[in-house]
């Protein structure tokens, strides 16, 4: 795993989760202001690289903290347009970002359930879930993209059992991006 193929070569669209991939994920925590965002290693020159790339690139989270009252709706928009600013400045693109505040794991939206995505396609119809890249570091964004068709990669950590549901599997965001711009 981790070596490109035809698979990952002709897709045009990139959905991507936050917390792990993005950003430092806080377990049993939450990102809940702009002070507690902060960038993985190497993400700000592998949105550069993928911009170029993908067609579309969008952001889908799960976001159950303002479910349950660690933070607001209004304090999540900021910390979306805060990282949204620090991307762009840096050279990389997000088209969306979709998330669900929802506290129930059955819940449509709230991945793996595939209600962002949907949305996504809604609001861009050029997205085919059949030519889209689905990045995340749990078992539930892979079993999203697996859901939808989507081709998946694991941004892992350690070598989690549900490792082997993913495509591929990259150290992080960068790696992979350097994989698809040497395509």
């Amino acid at each position: 795993m981790g070596n490109t193929s035809n698979k990952l070569k002709e897709k045009q669209f990139l959905f991507l989760d936050r917390d792990g991939v993005i950003n430092v994920h806080r377990p049993n925590d939450y990102v809940k202001n702009i002070d507690e965002l902060e960038f993985l290693p190497g993400v700000s020159e592998a949105l550069a690289i993928l911009s170029k790339r993908f067609n579309r690139i969008v952001i889908v989270t799960n976001q159950r903290g303002v479910s349950k009252g660690k933070l607001n709706e209004q304090t999540l928009h900021a910390i979306h347009e805060f990282m949204l600013s620090g991307i762009k400045e840096k050279g990389g693109r997000i088209d969306a970002i979709y998330y669900c505040t929802a506290h129930h794991e059955d819940h449509p939206c709230r991945k793996p359930n595939g209600g962002m995505a949907l949305q996504a396609k809604q609001d861009f119809p050029e997205i085919d879930f059949s030519q889209s890249i689905m990045v995340g570091d749990s078992e539930s964004d892979i079993e999203f993209g697996n859901r939808l068709g989507m081709t998946t990669v694991l941004i892992k950590k350690e070598s989690p059992a549900y490792a082997t549901l993913a495509d591929f599997e990259y150290a992080s965001l960068f790696d992979f991006a350097l994989s698809v711009e040497n395509e």
